[in-house]
């Protein structure tokens, strides 16, 4: 199987341009052009490394490599043009596994890219969550019942399950479920997170009045208890 290389990055030409030289270069690579479709891709696609941008126009870079980072291992490769040694440090110490700066060599780019590939744990295994009522499959993307009927879920229904359950018996606060969901900056919003967690409820809990495994922490967040 070729190495999957998601390109995020808001420049049509150069994502354009990269993803055509990856290819040509046997890689398998498709492009996100903002920080919500990144997430989404990662989730779902499952690349093998990532090369972000932190120039995005709906969420900041950094914003996208700290929520992937709060999930995944996936190695991430920054691309920017922020040349200053602050800017490096902070997206190293945030989970960036390498830092090239703009305008850059393309076989430097591939160099950096192959080296990130061979750090990338080999044993990182999406896991399965079982409860008494539902199994959450998240290298497959499926959810199913205990009498092994497939669930079907929104993509934001999916998101919000796939964060729970990556973080099984853990809470995870209402500021990181919103960034994940809708962006950063969302504090005010949290009634979106009732109403995706009602749903939730009503499809997978037995009784939804009184939830055994999609749980509120009320003051802090949510909880998927196995």
């Amino acid at each position: 199987m070729s190495t999957r290389v998601l390109v995020v990055d808001d420049e049509p030409a150069l994502a354009r341009a990269l993803a055509v030289t990856l290819r040509a270069h046997r890689y398998e690579a498709t492009v996100a052009h903002s920080g919500a479709t990144a997430l989404d891709a990662v989730a779902s696609w499952r690349p093998d490394v990532v090369v972000l941008d932190l120039g995005l126009p709906d969420l900041d870079g950094m914003d996208v490599l700290r929520t992937v980072r709060s999930w995944s291992g996936v190695p991430v490769v920054v691309l920017s043009a922020r040349q200053t040694s602050d800017d490096k440090v902070e997206a190293l110490d945030a989970g960036a596994d390498d830092y090239v700066t703009k305008p850059f060599g393309m076989d430097e780019l591939l160099a950096r890219i192959r080296a990130a590939v061979r750090r990338r744990p080999q044993d990182e295994t999406p896991p399965v969550v079982a409860t008494s009522a539902f199994t959450v499959d998240l290298g497959r993307h499926v959810v199913t019942t205990a009498d092994g009927t497939e669930v079907r879920l929104t993509p934001t229904e999916w998101h919000m399950l796939e964060v729970l359950a990556r973080h099984a018996g853990k809470v995870v606060g209402r500021r990181e479920l919103l960034t994940e969901l809708r962006g950063p900056h969302l504090d005010g919003e949290s009634h979106y997170l009732r109403v995706y967690m009602a749903q939730l409820r009503r499809k997978l809990e037995p009784d939804p009045a009184h939830p055994r495994h999609l749980l509120t922490e009320p003051g802090l967040g949510y909880r998927l208890q196995p």
